[in-house]
């Protein structure tokens, strides 16, 4: 049977900026989401998947290029995912961002919410991340001047970033602007290096092959860790690229390797094998406070931290400033991680509980309670949904505020229904999917009240946005 034939529309004024980094147009009632493009462009789409009110367009030819264009900067733009506002000029990339926050909250939440405050801009706009993920796989994305080559003489391997929407295929990357050096210097070493050994790099579809992935994370004081993931044990080679690496790049202060034989690619369940320095880097911020004590965060191979790490600290700020503690409150601090804001609030106030999932994680918020000199912390692991309950609150006390941080699917509903029976005084709610936040804030309208919302880009050049908002009780 023939497949139906998708639409095809011609001369197509781009509109807006819309979810996921995809430009909005509209054909008559349809509305249409297209990558890569800017308002005001004109373009054909060529249809590739459809739905009842809404389909998504690939743009084949551009009429007219928008005014309100910027000179992309990165040469794999438009075939990596990983940047697709990068033809936005950073002022509008904001502007865009602060509307996102605002249609949210307007259609989704349906509350009444003060004027948002003007959203933060992050300091950098390049090489602000501080952790990249690289994949090595043999089934390399080819690009046209590949696909010109013979056969025989295409290179199948490639180290770099997964095609959107496709599992099994990556990008070789030659550089990447996300992270600052040596993390483009390391991954072309490491890539050039196991090439000319002829080591296999591995296949997602037959689970084969040797080279899996690369993981790069520093710190902003100059630390540095690689972690680099095996199919299996091999320990001749593992040791050659190991001490490869060691002499190559002298500055790393964490080098780790691990065994990975599982079929997906989560190492957060496996043995981190230490080759050489520390098993952790540390991170520093800033006090909320002037005259403040420089907080530090000690960060294993596994350990969540904030991706932008300068901007993290006017993220926690700005969380700080919209509790307004006065010294003397117990607060609760949900989705806490590894204790980042709970070490951040702890010494300004009398009492500071974080709750976290992942048990890892509650260990690193110990240590980081302990290295920082804080004892007015205290830790549990376990799913909210469940921890949270009468018990909890009758064994640690009524908060007085409640910070929660969730993950980007929200918070789940028995955490809300808990924090309405609980009735602390104000809760700050900081979300990196403000859907969903404006979800959770709609389902505690009746008790609590917006007080504040204040927008924070973390991701320059991608259209996600942190979001916090403060919330008193009525």
């Amino acid at each position: 049977m023939p497949r139906r034939q998708l639409p095809f529309f011609e001369n197509v004024t781009i509109l807006d900026a819309g979810a996921e980094g995809k430009a909005v147009a509209r054909v008559n009632d349809l509305v249409v989401f297209v990558p890569f493009c800017v308002p005001g462009d004109i373009v054909d789409i060529q249809v590739i998947s459809k739905r009842k009110s809404y389909c998504e367009g690939k743009a084949i030819k551009f009429h007219y290029y928008s005014e309100l264009r910027a000179e992309p900067f990165c040469e794999h733009f438009g075939t990596c995912g990983g940047c697709r506002w990068q033809n936005l000029p950073y002022e509008l990339q904001l502007k865009y961002k602060q509307k996102q926050v605002d249609d949210h909250f307007t259609r989704i939440g349906k509350f009444s919410f003060p004027p948002i405050k003007p959203i933060l801009a992050s300091p950098l706009t390049t090489g602000y991340r501080n952790k990249l993920e690289y994949t090595f796989s043999d089934r390399r994305w080819l690009n046209a001047d590949d696909m010109a080559l013979p056969a025989e003489e295409r290179q199948g391997n490639g180290l770099g970033f997964h095609i959107p929407t496709l599992f099994d295929r990556v990008l070789d990357i030659k550089h990447c602007y996300h992270q600052p050096e040596p993390s483009n210097a390391i991954r072309l070493a490491v890539r050039d290096f196991t090439l000319q050994k002829g080591w296999s790099y591995y296949n997602p579809r037959s689970h084969e092959g040797f080279m899996r992935n690369l993981l790069i994370r520093n710190a902003i004081a100059g630390d540095l860790m690689v972690i680099v993931v095996f199919a299996y044990n091999a320990p001749e080679e593992i040791s050659q690229l190991m001490t490869f690496i060691a002499d190559s790049f002298p500055q790393i202060t964490s080098l780790v390797y691990v065994i990975n034989t599982k079929q997906n690619d989560v190492i957060t369940d496996q043995e981190m094998l230490l080759w050489k320095g520390e098993p952790y880097i540390t991170e520093t911020m800033e006090a909320p406070v002037a005259g403040g004590k420089k907080l530090q965060f000690r960060i294993g191979p596994v350990s969540f931290y904030q991706t932008n790490p300068l901007q993290a600290y006017f993220l926690y700020k700005t969380a700080f400033e919209l509790a307004g503690f006065t010294g003397n409150e117990l607060v609760y601090d949900l989705y806490c991680g590894t204790g980042t804001i709970t070490n951040f609030v702890a010494p300004y106030v009398k009492k500071a509980i974080g709750v976290e999932y992942v048990p890892s994680a509650i260990d690193d918020a110990h240590i980081n309670s302990e290295l920082n000199g804080i004892d007015n912390t205290v830790f549990y692991a376990g799913d909210l949904a469940k921890v949270l309950n009468d018990d909890f609150v009758r064994l640690n006390g009524r908060p007085d505020v409640v910070i929660t941080d969730p993950p980007r699917n929200g918070m789940h509903e028995d955490v809300v229904k808990q924090i309405l029976k609980i009735g602390p005084l104000k809760v700050v709610y900081v979300s990196c999917n403000s859907a969903t936040q404006a979800r959770d804030i709609a389902l505690m309208d009746e008790k609590y009240k917006v007080e504040a919302v204040q927008p924070v880009d973390m991701f320059p050049h991608t259209h996600h946005v942190e979001n916090v908002v403060l919330l008193t009780l009525r």
